[in-house]
């Protein structure tokens, strides 16, 4: 529902001091991956916040660490200027157990320099009586320093009054209902953030030839004229093992749910590498997931395969028979034509049908193939209605629902969904029962 937010709230500071654990504390989620390992978060996640009668953004950053000269710290970086730039609060988040750190004079200074508010965080005094130890931050000069334990919440309402306070008011609105959300899903290294930057014209996300570069499921809002789209980029979803564990894990079990909470799946195939097999399971991850699926062919501008070759393969192994797409993010090819298949894919999860017409159709069913019989029984289609929309999902009334075989409910789905215009969108069906 399409709600006012008071203001966004960076939170940012020197890698491993807790940013991540006091985003999920304040938010009272799990919304930010949390590791001992340093440098967890990279890309900027956005997680609404709800204290008293106030709504507003926290922006989890990665760790800022100007002496670290790596390509990926320094992108790193400018995520995290990128969010100070817009917020209107700056959470400063400090390690009040190790003390003032040449890293947190570093961003001190870029703080300092910015016309942004902040407010300083001295995290980790799981002890009040260890609270003297954020005293020390005071040299930072950027006010006085709020002792906390993000970890086990101590003193977070007293700072979260502050954050309050310090709000512009009503700054932002909510992506409502009707908003379209769009989960980017794709193998590690396929191009998914670079379509993302591409489709925003400009670098919201991180891009890097390492994979595995994104970590979080990155919410985005994109206005195109009257359509609000929600755009998901996810971490690259990796072949199977048996026992996926910590980062990794957290990761992919994000992706998942944000397949989950999306009406479309953009399934991104690198095209310079052609089509294999495991994107078959991202394609599949959108299935169960429920979402309409749009396949995209990335990198077009270097690409080995052709059109059609991909289609025709996809379509044979795919339920919903999905649309396709190519684009290029460096050029700006296809990127129009991507936005307007998402809008139609959207309009089909909509979609309604009179009980009438679809009686007539299923009337059409019954002549045209008789259904499967066990036992000298045969099923019969009696009647049927549609009982929701995204996606659509229809209950089908029959004799005897324990004659309903897999193949005779797949052939159901696939001639409603050529019959009306479904292809792309998850078609769901109830066969229901009826006693004699």
């Amino acid at each position: 529902m399409t709600g006012s937010l008071a203001g966004t709230v960076a939170v940012v500071g020197f890698p491993n001091v807790g940013k991540s654990t006091l985003v999920n504390r304040l938010t009272a989620t799990r919304e930010t991956v949390v590791h001992e390992t340093a440098g967890v978060t990279r890309d900027r996640k956005e997680v609404v916040c709800e204290w008293g009668r106030s709504r507003f953004v926290l922006v989890d950053t990665g760790g800022v660490d100007i002496a670290d000269e790596s390509p990926i710290t320094q992108a790193i970086g400018r995520q995290a200027r990128a969010a100070i730039e817009d917020a209107d609060v700056v959470l400063f988040v400090v390690d009040a157990q190790t003390g003032v750190t040449p890293g947190d004079e570093e961003v001190a200074q870029i703080l300092r320099a910015s016309k942004t508010p902040v407010i300083v965080v001295a995290n980790k005094i799981d002890d009040a009586r260890h609270e003297h130890d954020a005293v020390e931050f005071h040299r930072l000069g950027l006010g006085d320093p709020v002792p906390i334990s993000a970890l086990h919440g101590n003193s977070t309402g007293d700072l979260l009054d502050l954050v309050v306070a310090a709000l512009p008011g009503t700054a932002l609105v909510e992506p409502g209902d009707d908003a379209i959300r769009v989960a980017i899903l794709g193998r590690p290294n396929v191009g998914k953030s670079s379509l993302l930057n591409a489709l925003l014209g400009r670098d919201r996300v991180i891009v890097s030839e390492i994979p595995g570069t994104t970590r979080d499921a990155i919410d985005t809002t994109l206005q195109r004229d009257d359509t609000t789209f929600v755009l998901v980029d996810t971490a690259g979803v990796r072949r199977r093992r048996r026992h996926r564990q910590g980062i990794e894990y957290f990761s992919e079990l994000r992706t998942r749910r944000a397949a989950e909470r999306a009406d479309v799946a953009l399934v991104v195939i690198d095209s310079s590498e052609g089509i294999v097999d495991h994107d078959l399971t991202v394609a599949d991850i959108a299935r169960r997931a429920g979402c309409s699926t749009l396949l995209v062919l990335a990198k077009w501008d270097i690409s080995t395969i052709g059109v059609e070759d991909v289609r025709l393969r996809m379509q044979e192994k795919l339920r919903q028979r999905p649309t396709l797409v190519a684009v290029s993010a460096s050029t700006g090819r296809g990127l129009g034509r991507l936005l307007d298949s998402v809008e139609e894919l959207f309009r089909r999860r909509l979609f309604r049908v009179a009980t009438s017409e679809l009686n007539e159709f299923l009337e059409e069913l019954r002549s045209g193939r008789p259904g499967p019989s066990k036992q000298g029984r045969r099923l019969r289609l009696k009647y049927g209605t549609q009982v929701a929309v995204r996606p659509p999902r229809f209950r089908l009334f029959v004799n005897d629902a324990g004659l309903v075989t897999r193949d005779y409910a797949y052939w159901v789905e696939n001639q409603i969904r050529e019959r009306f215009g479904l292809e792309g969108t998850p078609v769901v069906i109830d066969f229901v029962g009826q006693q004699r």
